[in-house]
């Protein structure tokens, strides 16, 4: 849905409500559909990329929200168990494994104000997704904090608030004996001792990061160098295809460095819709990101996926995706950027949501995962049948991919298309468990390996 849609062009005032109930109506109508078999091919390291297809409305097909029973938790394969780490949580987005052992849990969602000033389509978008992301479970206001959970066995033994009056608060890094945290419109970084409880020192700012009026994308995500020298920040696209404007998309859709001895920042790469998930892969030592792409291009277009990100690479957004596949949506074109578009490595689905990514670097899990990548998958909204909505593990073998995406983590969706769960952030601390924060059923999940 954008605004060089004939239909929408020549809207009249008087229609607006109609069409946002038609598009209501579309998308809760299609909620009880079933996830058994979705025919994705969108998945590897060689997708299919059928040919586009748009509509004047789009499919909107987002899980609504259903209660887990209490006795009941996300399943493994054989050999694992699953348990409630932590319940009770206030939208959990992120979490960060701490050397100490330490779980630190970002509790945030889209700042207040958020994507305005953006035209009568940018609108009727935005009103028809509140109401829809509300019935998912994910309209709700941003904790705005981060919290810290302690504990050796299946649960925390405690939690508190760690640090609190944050913005919209993601991605966290601990580098020597700072925290650096990236809220949506700055980097900050705490004085961090190991064993506290929390920190009351207000944040100082590193850098700022986009954001402004319209802040389409408004998670920030960070991790640091593997020397502890750099810091690389994800800031994530203003649109969905360049419907606000090209000029909307200066400074986004990109990672930066950021050098902490100078404070100097660049751009490592760009043309990246929405990356999220950053990590370094063990064997190869690459940094490795997951990018959602963009929607509205039908069922089985175009796949989210996770790259080993060139520095200086260019990734095609908005022109074009999935390396030069031109997007005739946008405009103007730009050809030479086109043309110097970078294939992905690996496709992780299409509109899975692809936002965590994890590489196994511990040894208590069995040899075929170390060494290799979970991610999660919040889950689609713009697709007939529903995609996402688990976690999956992607084998590498030599510093790559090796092989097609197996679902690790599943019952997050249920056999009538709720959603029970939403994983989003993923992570793996020092004895090898496998944390995964659940933002709808308020949980973090820890996964360990106890045998046959």
């Amino acid at each position: 849905m954008n605004d060089r849609h004939a239909g929408f062009s020549r809207a009249r005032p008087g229609t607006l409500s109609t069409m946002l109930a038609l598009s209501l109506t579309l998308g809760l109508a299609a909620c009880a559909s079933s996830a058994v078999d979705i025919g994705d091919t969108g998945m590897g390291q060689h997708p299919a990329l059928p040919a586009p297809h748009t509509s004047l409305l789009p499919t909107i097909n987002i899980a609504p929200v259903q209660t887990r029973d209490s006795q009941s938790a996300p399943v493994a394969p054989q050999g694992f168990t699953v348990t409630a780490f932590a319940s009770g949580l206030d939208h959990p987005r992120w979490v960060y494994a701490l050397p100490n052992g330490d779980l630190l849990v970002a509790e945030s969602n889209a700042p207040a104000q958020h994507d305005e000033d953006q035209g009568i389509v940018g609108w009727i978008r935005t009103q028809v997704m509140k109401q829809v992301m509300k019935r998912a479970g994910a309209g709700v206001p941003s904790p705005d904090r981060i919290m810290l959970l302690r504990g050796e066995g299946g649960t925390a033994q405690s939690r508190s608030v760690f640090i609190a009056g944050l913005h919209s608060p993601f991605g966290m890094a601990l580098v020597g004996d700072y925290l650096y945290v990236a809220d949506t419109d700055a980097l900050l970084r705490f004085p961090y001792r190991a064993g506290d409880t929390q920190i009351t020192a207000a944040g100082e700012k590193v850098a700022d990061l986009p954001a402004g009026p319209i802040n389409h994308h408004w998670t920030k995500n960070v991790v640091a160098s593997r020397d502890g020298q750099r810091l690389y920040v994800t800031v994530g696209s203003n649109s969905n295809a360049a419907e606000n404007g090209i000029e909307a998309e200066e400074g986004r859709a990109l990672i930066l460095e950021l050098t902490l001895a100078t404070g100097r920042s660049r751009v490592f790469a760009s043309g990246l819709r929405n990356p999220n998930g950053m990590a370094w892969q063990p064997d190869s030592g690459a940094l490795w990101a997951a990018v959602n792409e963009r929607d509205e291009l039908g069922d089985n277009l175009v796949p989210d996926y996770m790259t080993a990100v060139k520095d200086g690479g260019f990734y095609g957004f908005p022109y074009s995706y999935y390396g030069q596949h031109v997007d005739t949506r946008v405009k103007p074109q730009r050809p030479d950027k086109v043309a110097s578009a970078l294939v992905p490595d690996y496709a992780l689905g299409n509109h899975t949501a692809s936002l965590g990514l994890a590489f196994y670097t511990g040894k208590s899990f069995p040899r075929q995962y170390w060494g290799g990548a979970f991610v999660g998958q919040h889950g689609s909204w713009n697709r007939h049948e529903h995609s996402g909505y688990k976690v999956v593990f992607v084998p590498f073998a030599d510093g790559r991919p090796a092989g097609m995406p197996e679902t690790f983590l599943r019952g997050f969706l249920s056999a009538d298309g709720h959603a029970l769960g939403r994983p989003v952030g993923v992570a793996v601390d020092k004895a090898g468990a496998l944390y995964v924060a659940d933002d709808v059923g308020n949980v973090v999940w820890k996964v360990v390996y106890s045998g046959t």
